[in-house]
């Protein structure tokens, strides 16, 4: 279950990414819309992710010290 969640996951994002330089090329409408909530998908998760670090809750990935 949890495999095909991240493969839908996968799938989206890559179409995203493929709509993003579709439109820059000058596709359709529906692929410029795809291409511009694709970007703001990624600045809202480049946002709360700098409010995650700038508030100290790390996903335990950083460095501990030990």
């Amino acid at each position: 279950m949890v495999g095909a969640v991240l493969v839908v996951v996968l799938v989206l994002v890559l179409g995203g990414c493929a709509c993003v330089v579709w439109a820059e090329r000058g596709g359709p409408r529906w692929v410029r819309l795809v291409s511009r909530a694709t970007l703001g998908a990624g600045g809202l998760v480049r946002r709360v992710e700098r409010d995650r670090r700038r508030r100290g809750l790390s996903n335990g990935s950083g460095d501990s010290g030990d």
